[in-house]
């Protein structure tokens, strides 16, 4: 698993590296916020337009060099909100433009945080809990207990620095 987390870390230094406009959702965002648990795959928000959709096509071909990801193009995600892509490495990667009706990539909060030197555009818990809070998914519902607690704990440290 540690080694799937290095290469999902390797897909976020390449969009820092592309300058990929992005957020980070899902498990991997769990994972950096605190949470122990396993994801198989990568969620990530992409600003829909022309130029962003180059760079992450560049992002990805830089790391895996496969044909494929000339196929995820800005009409694909016109036609579908989410697009996932299967690394030649085992793993997926889920792209998303919007979510329905309810989240685009400007509705998002988001923060940039450092880890092992890579710079990485995160949703923040308030964000992630409400993209969790009324899911169906059991996993989703575990998630939002989680983030319930850790905004919790952030709102009383920073009270307390106060």
């Amino acid at each position: 698993m540690e080694d799937q987390f290095n290469a999902f870390l390797k897909v976020l230094n390449s969009f820092d590296k592309h300058r990929v406009k992005y957020v980070l959702i899902g498990g991997v965002a769990m994972i950096l916020h605190g949470m122990e648990r396993l994801t198989r795959d990568i969620d990530i928000f992409i600003k829909m337009n022309h130029e962003n959709v180059a760079r992450l096509r560049e992002a990805l071909f830089s790391i895996f060099k496969d044909d494929y990801v000339g196929e995820i193009t800005f009409e694909e995600f016109d036609k579908y909100p989410v697009i996932r892509y299967g690394t030649p490495d085992g793993f997926h990667i889920d792209f998303l433009v919007r979510i329905g009706e309810l989240f685009s990539f400007e509705d998002l909060e988001y923060e940039i945080i450092e880890y092992q030197g890579i710079k990485i555009n995160i949703a923040t818990p308030e964000m992630l809990f409400k993209l969790k809070k009324n899911t169906i998914r059991e996993r989703d519902k575990i998630d939002a207990i989680f983030l319930k607690e850790l905004i919790k704990k952030r709102k009383s440290r920073s009270s307390d620095e106060n």
